[in-house]
């Protein structure tokens, strides 16, 4: 499991950049559930996967602070 900043979210098209807090890496990520929302600079944890393009976040979960 990794943690990260939301760098950018299209609420609307339901996608996003995570910038993982370590390596300062962006990863993409698309969301299914409509219900969640996030904002730039949310504290989320993620899962990463191989995809055509790279690696991809998937399983972000906001992080209570």
């Amino acid at each position: 499991m990794y943690r990260g900043k939301v760098k950018f979210f299209n609420a609307k098209s339901r996608f996003g950049f995570i910038t993982e807090e370590i390596t300062g890496a962006d990863y993409y990520f698309y969301i299914k559930n409509t219900e969640i929302n996030f904002t730039k600079e949310e504290l989320v944890s993620f899962d990463l996967k191989d995809s055509k393009k790279g690696k991809e976040a998937f399983n972000v979960k906001k992080i209570n602070s």
